[in-house]
């Protein structure tokens, strides 16, 4: 199945949960008060957030009163522009080795988005050396289940005991795959955002990335749960603030109907959004483009 057929099926929930009633409302062919209310409301339990939402329908009506368009095809043309600059690819150096580092919340799917990204590598590049740095020590299952994935995917992994410093795991792996070159992704144990112990590992995490290289990671991605909503532009600030991420991953997208969130983290933080995942497999993850994203939205 093509990408874009992916994605469609993929948002199926949120384009019927509410694009379909926002489509709906449009093509009646009215833009008084009552609609634009009705628009607001919808866009809010989309999670897109109260103030994006109000500045969306202005914009609407706006460039509505401008042109005699398709009112559904304008909104969409205003959500793609909303979203300039949020697509990025990721970095992968030529002169050395490349450090994914990737961080998350529990259950936002972090090691299985480090699969697929390693995954997708492979098959762009056969040849490409990846390592594993199983720099989540707090859980032996963690560890277990980053290693399975390794054996999978034919890639090298760094771990120690549960329990040990996860700083000294990410020292040995650089050591290791400074020698091969290519990737090396650093899997850290899912945490609470609130959890300031927890952040202040991460950040020393990444202070041995930059004393070992001289420079930090080239990405430092937070895999975000979509069907988590509004918090995850909680867990992305404060990510953000012990972190200075490089880009977003938003996964399950195909498992809520509050897809607009995608939409809400780059208004509110204007942090990239690298790639978005819409089911289980390796060709479910996908580098974000804010068209292509629109267009699932409201087409079958």
């Amino acid at each position: 199945m093509a990408w874009l057929d992916r994605l469609r099926k993929g948002l199926s929930k949120t384009r019927g949960g509410f694009t379909g009633s926002i489509a709906s409302i449009l093509r009646g062919g009215r833009m008084d008060e009552e609609t634009r209310e009705e628009l607001e409301e919808l866009l809010i339990a989309a999670d897109i957030g109260a103030s994006m939402a109000i500045d969306l329908v202005e914009e609407l009506a706006s460039a509505l009163s401008r042109q005699n368009s398709d009112p559904v095809q304008v909104l969409e043309s205003v959500l793609v522009q909303r979203m300039d600059g949020s697509e990025r690819a990721l970095t992968l150096r030529e002169d050395g080795l490349t450090v994914w580092f990737v961080a998350g919340v529990n259950g936002a799917g972090k090691t299985t988005t480090i699969a697929k990204l390693a995954a997708n590598l492979r098959e762009t590049n056969p040849n490409l050396p990846i390592t594993f740095a199983a720099a989540d020590t707090f859980r032996a299952a963690a560890i277990d289940q980053l290693a399975v994935w390794a054996d999978r995917l034919d890639v090298g992994m760094i771990r120690h005991q549960p329990g040990a410093d996860p700083s000294a795991v990410v020292f040995d792996a650089i050591d290791h795959a400074s020698r091969a070159g290519g990737v090396l992704f650093v899997d850290t144990a899912g945490r609470l955002q609130t959890k300031h112990n927890l952040m202040e590992e991460l950040k020393k995490i990444e202070r041995t990335v930059q004393r070992k290289l001289g420079r930090g990671a080239d990405e430092r991605l937070l895999v975000i749960d979509a069907a988590t909503g509004q918090n995850g532009i909680s867990q992305a600030s404060l990510f953000h603030e012990a972190l200075d991420l490089s880009g977003i991953v938003l996964t399950k997208l195909d498992g809520t109907s509050k897809g607009g969130v995608v939409l809400a983290i780059w208004d509110k933080l204007k942090i990239p959004i690298t790639h978005i995942g819409v089911g289980e497999t390796a060709e479910d993850l996908h580098a974000f483009s804010a068209k292509e994203f629109v267009e699932a939205l409201f087409e079958d």
